[in-house]
């Protein structure tokens, strides 16, 4: 196995009780940091240290993790005019904060006949979501409910 020294320099391919007897020399761990290789790769170093700074490393890297909050808005065939406007000042609100929507439109008993009424809906209200939005999914019937994702644009 190729050892390497704790400052980063390669001390050559040595047998792994030669590597261990090197390790215990300096008062450090042996840590075997590319066992798959063709000539696995260890490194002498201290390993309460090195799963500190690991820990450190997640931590920080889920800190700055962005998650994208996806918010659930749901239309009907039979919509009024008054509740479409609301529902669409509802979504506007969302996109401009940097959330995606979900909107879902449920056919019930007799709907299911009349997609055409609801996709009409369904385009509308994406239309005029259309300056601030990007379509992410195209609307789509899934069983008796058709939904759309919708994304802001990027600035």
């Amino acid at each position: 196995m190729l050892v390497i020294g704790p400052n980063g320099e390669q001390l050559g391919v040595m047998s792994r009780n030669a590597a261990l007897d090197a390790a215990a020399d300096l008062d450090l761990d042996l840590l075997c940091v590319a066992p798959n290789a063709k000539t696995p790769v260890c490194k002498i170093l201290d390993c309460g240290n090195y799963r500190l700074k690991k820990k450190k490393k997640a931590k920080e890297a889920k800190r700055n993790q962005h998650v994208t909050e996806v918010k659930p808005l749901r239309l009907s065939p039979v919509i009024d005019v008054h509740d479409f406007n609301t529902k669409l000042k509802q979504a506007t609100k969302w996109i401009e904060g940097g959330m995606k929507v979900k909107i879902d439109m449920r056919f019930r008993g007799r709907f299911i006949t009349r997609q055409e009424v609801g996709m009409k809906i369904m385009n509308d209200f994406t239309d005029q979501l259309a300056e601030i939005a990007n379509i992410e999914k195209k609307p789509k019937l899934e069983g008796n409910v058709m939904s759309c994702v919708r994304a802001p644009k990027k600035k």
